[in-house]
C-alpha cells in the first residue's frame, strides 16, 4: 500500500454536455473524449476527470466540494471566463496566500480560481 492516496480523477454533473465542453475548452483549453451520450472525460486540466449528464450541479454554499483552479493572471482569467459564458459569483478577494474569485459555469457548477 502506498504512503499516500492522491486524487486521480474528478467528476462533475452537467445538464448539457455540448455546452460544458464548449465552455471549458474555450476558457481553459481542456480537451475532451466522448464516452456515449451521457459522459465525457477531460484532460489538460492538471487532473483528469469527466462530466456526467445530470440535472444536478456543484454548489459550495450547499456543502459541495469546491474545486479551485490556479492561474498566473487572475484578472485575465476572470474576463475570459465571462467572455466564454461563465458568471462571476464572488469577485476577486484577498486571502492569506493570494487572491481568488468564484465562478459559475454554464451548467451551474461553482468553481474558484486563485493566484499568488
Amino acid at each position: 500500500m502506498s504512503a499516500s492516496t492522491p486524487i486521480s480523477y474528478i467528476e462533475f454533473a452537467a445538464n448539457d454536455l455540448t455546452l460544458i465542453k464548449d465552455f471549458y475548452s474555450k476558457a481553459f483549453n481542456w480537451q475532451f473524449v466522448d464516452y456515449g451520450p451521457d459522459y465525457v472525460s477531460f484532460e489538460n486540466a492538471g487532473i483528469t476527470g469527466g462530466f456526467y449528464y445530470s440535472p444536478l450541479h456543484a454548489n459550495a454554499n450547499e456543502g459541495s466540494v469546491l474545486v479551485v483552479l490556479h492561474t498566473d493572471n487572475l484578472e485575465a482569467c476572470l474576463h475570459k471566463i465571462v467572455k466564454c459564458g461563465g458568471t462571476i459569483k464572488t469577485d476577486i478577494f484577498s486571502f492569506p496566500g493570494g487572491k481568488r474569485f468564484h465562478f459559475i459555469d454554464p451548467c451551474q457548477n461553482e468553481l474558484a480560481v486563485w493566484a499568488t
